[in-house]
């Protein structure tokens, strides 16, 4: 792979990264509920579902998968069910900004929740077998090339998780009280319903 063509990919991929989504959109509400920090450890669920995925394509596999209908629609289920269910959990809570003991409690939830948000979401697939080849050499060692790429994209994907949970940290002040935080809880709970209706909206065309 030619710097150029890494340069150029720092930025489109960064694009990516920063798209409003499901998981930012949960990055940023953990943030807002329970800290900085918890939500940025919780969102390491993502990213091993994300490394999954890359290593995947890589090796061929998620060509496959994602070719394959029934394995297609199956995740597709899955994955529109589950933030069916997130937003529903969302629109029923009033939650307010906790303690720190509190947060630490929550960690392991809500790594697991970013996790299965990730892994259900057969767009992350489309963008790792139509994305990232397209900056790889054929005529150079391939897997090296997907490690690079990979290992990039993960690491600007922790930048946009980070920027959208800060975000989540200013806007604590804003919905700290009740009544407020209890009519963002149900925006973002729109929000992740509108995606789950998308998703089983979607074709792989």
């Amino acid at each position: 792979m030619e710097l150029i063509t890494f340069l150029l990919f720092i930025p489109a991929c960064f694009a990516l990264n920063m798209t409003p989504g499901p998981n930012n959109l949960l990055a940023m509400n953990n943030a807002r509920c329970y800290g900085f920090q918890p939500a940025l450890v919780a969102s390491f669920g993502r990213i091993a579902a994300f490394a999954v995925m890359i290593a995947l394509t890589a090796s061929g596999l998620a060509v496959i998968l994602y070719a394959s209908e029934k394995v297609f629609v199956a995740i597709k289920l899955v994955g529109a069910m589950y933030l069916f269910w997130i937003a529903f959990q969302l629109w029923r809570s009033t939650s307010s900004p906790v303690s720190d003991v509190e947060a630490d409690r929550k960690v392991k939830a809500l790594l697991k929740q970013e996790f299965a948000l990730a892994a259900g979401n057969p767009k992350a697939i489309l963008i790792f077998t139509a994305f990232l080849p397209q900056f790889v050499d054929p005529s150079a060692p391939i897997n090296q090339q997907f490690f690079i790429l990979g290992l990039t994209f993960l690491v600007l994907e922790v930048v946009a998780i980070s920027m959208y949970a800060l975000f989540g940290i200013y806007l604590r002040q804003w919905f700290s009280k009740p009544k407020m935080a209890r009519w963002f809880n149900r925006g973002c709970a729109v929000v992740l319903g509108v995606s789950g209706g998308n998703l089983l909206m979607m074709n792989r065309n």
